[in-house]
């Protein structure tokens, strides 16, 4: 008998996706208006070079220095205070979001673990679908300019992101510990806090450290309707059009990040947590890591570093709580209590007669995200490779030897200092200088996040080359295979598929942040939310809010549908 040899299907559900994003890519450029209409405005070219000229001579006036000192000290504040309380929110929401948690209180009633864990999610998905500067706004009607407003706008939107995360991060760790003390005789919670989350803790504690610098992003961007920090001095320096002062801001947030980018990457090494964000890991190699420690031969003292640390991070928050001194007594004041009621009876009955307007709107929503998350995934790849320290550098995966290492170590600095500029500048800043040369749409709101999230994406795929398991590339060199195809036939295929699990992740974040580039007129749902919300017409807020929530949970189902095929 003559054996049958199975052949893979051609059209395979990666594939398919493949696909379907590729239609969806070509329809949003015809969104956009692209070959349709006169998209560049001429005039605006001289204006776009005084800006790039400035950046070579900035402000650096003993006044304007000062300013810039104490804007950065509140934006990291800021940024501080707000993580703190929205890793408080997660850790609690995370449980409680986790379907292993409920499979684990409700293990003798399993009808009811669906049910709890689905309303949970549910509960925790409308806050996170709003953006942070909407809930800036909300709370700036409520109590002003305080700091409360920064933080907790903050707080609340990133609390319900980490919960999310760390309830995925949960629900992949190994369950085995957790069962043997459960069949030991151990109650529920205990066996949970012993058994699950000191497995899950480096993934969990890494999180926190990515969500920190993702603060100090939000914390710029907040900025931008009033309150204070960096933000807000670099959006009055643009509207009055002194350029020098503008790159001095610049400058400042660049540094702020750069210097969290680099202790994040410290603490995390000296924690053995390789990745910021652990997408697309099968449970299988999760526990691999997690199991792994190594001691740092550099620390002679590993409890006194920690210790340290620890204190460091103490003093840190002290002093964020201190500088910014919040007012607490307006979570419970008597006013703020008048002003939500008045905002609620302002608000109802929705307006429905804006719901014929909501399908083309969101529709521009749609396309401007998509061809943002386009150019973010593609020229974050590219700018993803050079940055890596483990590929093209002396000693890498395709420079073993010491060849021309000037070229190679400028290609890495220059590359690096690219993406860490790309993600420093809020969104609504790339957008208005994209307004310089472009007429008002969707494409430079595309522009604009997909500059903003090529950097932090660029950042992430370099980390992820950097983690590569190197066994099957030096299984090629060995064999003496060129470094070219060792690059396409080694280090791709292994970094592809976590590269569009970031991608799909960014493009649910380029959902919520459409929202503001739409503040500066970059078309879409975000557009008519700025009208709304300039007019106080809260009726309509309502409307236009319940659309971004269907569109959030819609991308955010389609991305967790194309991340389990990629597995």
């Amino acid at each position: 008998m003559r054996a049958t040899v199975l052949r893979p299907p051609f059209l395979t559900a990666s594939l398919g996706w493949g696909l379907v994003g590729l239609g969806a890519i070509v329809l949003s450029l015809l969104s956009a208006g692209l070959f349709r209409r006169e998209l560049i405005n001429v005039d605006g070219v001289p204006q776009l070079w005084q800006f790039l000229q400035a950046a070579i001579h900035p402000d650096l006036s003993q006044s304007l220095l000062q300013v810039t000192l104490s804007a950065t000290v509140t934006t990291f504040a800021y940024a501080v205070c707000g993580t703190l309380f929205s890793l408080i929110l997660g850790a609690i929401g995370g449980i409680l979001v986790s379907q292993v948690w409920w499979e684990t209180v409700l293990s003798q009633r399993q009808p009811q673990v669906s049910s709890w864990w689905y309303g949970t999610r549910f509960l925790l998905a409308v806050p996170r679908a709003i953006h942070e500067l909407i809930w800036g706004l909300f709370f700036l009607n409520l109590w002003g300019l305080d700091p409360l407003t920064a933080m907790l706008a903050i707080a609340i939107p990133f609390g319900a992101i980490t919960a999310k995360v760390f309830a995925e991060i949960l629900d992949e760790t190994p369950r085995q510990p957790l069962q043997a003390l459960l069949h030991s005789g151990v109650s529920e919670p205990i066996a949970f806090c012993y058994g699950l989350l000191p497995l899950a803790g480096l993934n969990l504690i890494s999180y926190a450290f990515y969500r920190f610098e993702c603060s100090i992003r939000s914390a710029a961007v907040l900025g931008i309707i009033g309150a204070g920090g960096l933000g807000y001095e670099i959006l009055l320096s643009l509207q009055s059009l002194q350029y020098e002062q503008l790159w001095t801001f610049f400058y400042a947030l660049f540094g702020l990040n750069g210097l969290v980018d680099f202790s994040s990457a410290r603490l995390r090494r000296y924690l053995n947590c390789a990745n910021r964000l652990e997408l697309n890991l099968p449970s299988v190699r999760r526990s691999q890591r997690q199991s792994v420690t190594h001691t740092n031969p550099s620390s002679r003292n590993p409890r006194l570093q920690g210790s340290l640390i620890g204190i460091t991070l103490l003093g840190l928050i002290i002093f964020s709580f201190w500088s910014i001194h919040p007012d607490y007594s307006k979570l419970w004041a008597s006013r703020t209590r008048q002003l939500l009621g008045e905002l609620a009876r302002s608000s109802l009955p929705p307006d429905w007669s804006l719901l014929p307007q909501l399908l083309p709107l969101s529709l521009e929503t749609i396309a401007m995200s998509i061809l943002a998350i386009a150019l973010a995934g593609v020229g974050g790849m590219l700018l993803a490779f050079p940055s890596a320290s483990t590929i093209f550098l002396s000693g890498g995966v395709l420079n073993p030897s010491r060849a021309a290492y000037g070229i190679t170590f400028g290609l890495f600095l220059l590359s690096r200092a690219v993406l860490l500029m790309a993600r420093a500048i809020p969104a609504p800043i790339w957008a208005l200088v994209a307004l310089f040369v472009l007429f008002p749409g969707i494409l430079p709101g595309a522009i604009a996040l997909g500059i903003h999230n090529l950097g932090i994406l660029g950042r992430l795929k370099a980390e992820t080359i950097e983690n590569l398991d190197t066994r099957p590339l030096e299984a090629l060199k060995a064999q003496g295979t060129p470094g070219s195809l060792v690059f396409f036939y080694g280090v791709l295929p292994l970094s592809l598929p976590r590269f569009l699990a970031y991608d799909l992740y960014r493009w649910e974040v380029c959902m919520r942040e459409t929202v503001i580039v739409g503040l500066v007129g970059a078309g879409g749902l975000g557009r008519m939310l700025t009208e709304q919300l300039s007019s106080f017409d809260y009726r309509g807020t309502i409307v236009t809010l319940g659309g971004f929530l269907m569109l959030t949970f819609g991308v955010d189902a389609i991305s967790a549908q194309v991340r389990r095929s990629l597995r």
